[in-house]
């Protein structure tokens, strides 16, 4: 089932527009290994996609974290429902409901090990 999200000025994107635009903004303020995750077909995945990527200081990490966040809004429309993480810069997490955005720190993300975690996912790598 392919949903889409209401953007303002009745403009719609589907999610995989919105996962497009979110791997550009990330690629736009230079983030790293950045992966999509592709949970649909996982009974209890509690979004649609996680987008993760790294930085490598928490300065970057919120400079990404800001981009996506106020280019989604403004762009579309489409408001962060949940925002983690911004204050310490080590792991950022942006929910939008069916897509969840994973900003970490390289030491975090290799710590915590996300794609391991969700390996039964689709995975789609981005250079």
């Amino acid at each position: 089932m392919k949903t889409t999200i209401k953007a303002k000025k009745q403009q719609k994107a589907t999610e995989q527009d919105l996962v497009e635009l979110v791997v550009d903004l990330i690629q736009d303020r230079k983030g790293n290994d950045i992966v999509s995750l592709d949970l649909r077909n996982i009974t209890d995945a509690i979004t649609d996609f996680f987008i993760i990527c790294h930085c490598e200081s928490t300065t970057q990490t919120r400079a990404v974290t800001d981009h996506v966040e106020e280019e989604m809004k403004k762009r579309y429309g489409v408001k962060a429902l949940h925002v983690e993480g911004r204050s310490l810069g080590e792991w950022c997490l942006l929910d939008f409901g069916e897509i969840v955005v994973h900003v970490f720190q390289r030491e975090r993300r290799e710590f915590y090990q996300l794609e391991e975690l969700w390996h039964d996912a689709t995975i789609k790598k981005y250079k």
